[in-house]
C-alpha cells in the first residue's frame, strides 16, 4: 500500500519541488524568451531570465539557482561554452540545453556536460515538463527531500520515515497518518477543508466522520508537533514547517 501511495503522490511531489526551484533561463530571441517564460511559470515560480550569458555567472554566485535552461546559439558566448564555465565550479547543478539544431557535433559536446536533457526547438510542453520532472527526480535522489517540523522532527518524503534529530530516532507512522501528512505537504500552499481531507483519506463515507478526522489529526500532531498543523477556524487546516 505504501508503494501505491508513492506512485499516487509522485507527480504531485515533483510539481511541488519544481514550484520551489530557482531557475536561470538564458535565451537571446526576445519573443521566444517571453513565450517560454509564460510556459515555465506554469511549472516554476522563481525565474531569472537573461538575453545572453553576460552576468549569468554573477547571478550564480549571488543567488541560489537550482536549474539552468540555456539556449546554445547565443551571441558572444554560446550555451555550451557557458556550461563548460559553470562546470568548472559546479558539477551538480542541473542543466537543460535548447537548440534549433540537431547537429551531431553539438550533441557530442553536450553529452560531456552532464546535462539533464537536450531539447530541440520548438519545445513541446509535455517534453519540457518531462525534462523538468527529471530535474525533480535528481533533487529527490540527491537530497532525499527532507521536511523539517518543530522540535527537530524531520520527514523523509521518499522513505516515508519520520524521525527526531537523526535517522536512528524513528517515529512510527500509520498508513492513514502518512496519507494525511503527505496530502497536507503536497497542498501546503493553501488551506484544506475538513471535507476535502475526509474525501481523500477515507473511501467509505461512513468512516469519514468529524471525530475520526479529529482523532487522526491529534495523533499526527503529537508526532510532528502540535503547531505543525494549523487550524484555520471555519476554513480547514494548513501544514507549517520549521525552516
Amino acid at each position: 500500500m505504501i508503494n501505491e501511495l508513492t506512485r499516487k503522490n509522485n507527480k504531485l511531489l515533483k510539481n511541488k519541488i519544481l514550484k520551489e526551484l530557482s531557475l536561470l533561463y538564458i535565451e537571446d530571441e526576445e519573443n521566444i524568451r517571453i513565450n517560454m517564460i509564460k510556459t515555465l511559470k506554469l511549472l516554476v515560480n522563481d525565474i531569472i531570465d537573461l538575453p545572453d550569458t553576460k552576468g549569468a555567472l554573477e547571478v550564480l554566485k549571488n543567488k541560489k539557482i537550482n536549474l539552468i535552461i540555456c539556449d546554445i546559439n547565443l551571441p558572444k558566448q554560446n550555451g555550451i561554452d557557458f556550461v563548460k564555465e559553470v562546470r568548472k565550479f559546479d558539477q551538480k547543478i542541473p542543466v537543460i540545453l535548447l537548440s534549433a539544431s540537431t547537429d551531431k557535433d553539438y550533441l557530442l559536446e553536450a553529452t560531456r556536460l552532464k546535462l539533464v536533457d537536450y531539447l530541440v526547438k520548438p519545445i513541446d510542453f509535455n517534453i519540457l515538463q518531462s525534462a523538468l520532472h527529471k530535474v525533480a527526480d535528481e533533487i529527490i535522489e540527491d537530497g532525499k527531500y527532507l521536511l523539517k517540523f518543530e522540535n527537530e522532527i524531520f520527514y523523509n518524503f521518499i522513505e516515508k520515515n519520520l524521525y527526531r534529530i537523526n535517522e536512528e530516532n524513528k517515529i512510527a507512522l500509520t498508513l492513514k497518518e502518512i496519507e494525511l501528512l503527505e496530502y497536507l505537504i503536497i497542498h501546503d500552499q493553501r488551506v484544506i477543508s475538513q471535507e476535502e481531507i475526509k474525501e481523500h483519506i477515507w473511501e467509505d463515507d461512513a468512516c469519514a466522520t468529524d471525530s475520526a478526522l479529529k482523532n487522526l489529526l491529534n495523533k499526527l500532531r503529537k508526532k510532528i508537533g502540535k503547531n505543525s498543523i494549523k487550524n484555520i477556524s471555519g476554513f480547514g487546516y494548513k501544514i507549517q514547517y520549521n525552516n
